[in-house]
């Protein structure tokens, strides 16, 4: 079971962390995702860390502002999202997959999160 929190409503500029924490399965054999989903449109991939955290890919629309990382001892992944911009607005919702190779699509992806909304203000 995948529990996300962190969400609410910041400024433009600003910054929020996103917590995602498993529970039933051990963080190290997964590789975590992160998605999200803007009202009206289509679900979009954010950010994956594979499973030992050596590998991580991020959608080019976050590089630079978004980092991903992991804490195995809380079991838990994070999304560190600074300079937010108003189309940042979403749903961010976490995922978890037992393939072995990295993948930014999230039929690949088994299990989800139940979403935490992010509210940037213009």
């Amino acid at each position: 079971q995948l529990q996300a929190s962190g969400g609410g409503l910041v400024q433009a500029g600003g910054s929020v962390r996103l917590s995602c924490t498993l529970s039933g399965r051990i963080l190290s054999l997964l590789n975590m995702a992160w998605f999200r989903q803007a009202p009206g449109k289509e679900r979009e991939f954010v950010a994956v860390t594979s499973r030992t955290g050596s590998t991580t890919k991020y959608a080019d629309f976050v590089k630079g502002r978004f980092t991903i990382s992991r804490d195995m001892d809380k079991n838990t992944v994070y999304l560190q999202m600074n300079s937010l911009k108003f189309e940042d607005t979403a749903v961010y919702y976490c995922a978890a997959s037992t393939i072995v190779a990295v993948s930014t699509t999230d039929v690949r992806y088994r299990n989800w999160g139940q979403g935490t909304l992010v509210t940037v203000s213009s």
